[in-house]
């Protein structure tokens, strides 16, 4: 088991996974999460949103931690580390895209197992037909779904990323293949069981929380990051103290500096925030 801190850390940048992280099984912030981050937030410790959702699917959340207008919540990173948004100016100040051909690959195998890729805008997940499987993205998404019928065209233009939902079994093979295929060109990984998602090269949210330390002017080792799953990882890795979630896979929290005590339904987020970065 993983020790727990000694004592207070030095912190001064908070990032934070969504799904079975800060959200419960319902999908929402519990207010003891809320007044944990509030309360950071207050001390001036940046609070930072870091989803695989896109920049529109994210905003109900940061509208219920209410700490926008603050210059510690200034800011979230969306798409899995692919963009990052200033929420004060109301631009994006970072994003990395997977090239076409990237793309277009990943979608001719995925079509040659019966399944096929999204694309994503802050506002909208393309897709060439809706199914069950895309219905399921939008739903937790929440964001507008929309059918493409010259879908191999039109993503040769690039995107930020792209998911190809299915069956965990079909897609874990699929996964093999495509980092196979891709090498270093693209990242790829399952995100959820039933998401497989392939992203530009060097890309995740480690690396885009590491843009926003520098840009930002704070130290690498003063940052802190929390997830539970894959698309993690990087973030887990890169932070100053990577926290895994107590619920998460076991092996995000091997590669964490800590683990919660408490699970995502019981507030470990918040929890961990009082005892060893506010107390």
């Amino acid at each position: 088991m993983k020790k727990l801190p000694s004592g207070k850390l030095d912190v001064r940048m908070i990032a934070l996974d969504l799904d079975d992280t800060l959200l419960d099984k319902d999908t929402r912030i519990s207010d003891d999460n809320v007044a944990a981050l509030q309360a950071a937030a207050a001390q001036g410790i940046y609070v930072v949103l870091c989803s695989g959702r896109a920049e529109d699917a994210i905003l109900p959340y940061v509208h219920r931690l209410d700490i926008a207008g603050t210059e510690a919540g200034r800011y979230l990173i969306a798409i899995n580390g692919c963009s990052i948004f200033d929420l004060h100016r109301r631009v994006q100040i970072y994003n990395r895209t997977v090239s076409g051909s990237i793309l277009r690959h990943a979608n001719d195998e995925a079509k040659k197992v019966g399944l096929f890729g999204e694309v994503y805008t802050p506002t909208t997940i393309y897709m060439p037909e809706s199914t069950e499987w895309t219905d399921l993205d939008v739903k937790l998404c929440k964001l507008k779904g929309e059918v493409v019928p010259d879908f191999d065209n039109f993503i040769m233009k690039g995107f930020s990323k792209m998911l190809i939902p299915g069956k965990p079994e079909v897609l874990q093979e699929l996964q093999a293949k495509l980092k196979a295929d891709f090498g270093r060109d693209a990242v790829v990984f399952i995100s959820k069981p039933y998401f497989l998602e392939i992203l530009p090269p060097d890309c995740g949210k480690g690396e885009a929380l590491t843009w926003l330390a520098e840009h930002t002017g704070i130290k690498q080792e003063q940052t802190m990051g929390f997830g539970d799953s894959m698309n993690d990882e990087s973030m887990i890795r890169m932070a100053g103290y990577g926290i895994a979630m107590c619920n998460g896979l076991p092996y995000i929290q091997e590669a964490a500096d800590f683990v919660t005590e408490q699970d995502n339904n019981n507030s470990g987020v918040g929890n961990f925030i009082r005892k060893y970065v506010l107390a």
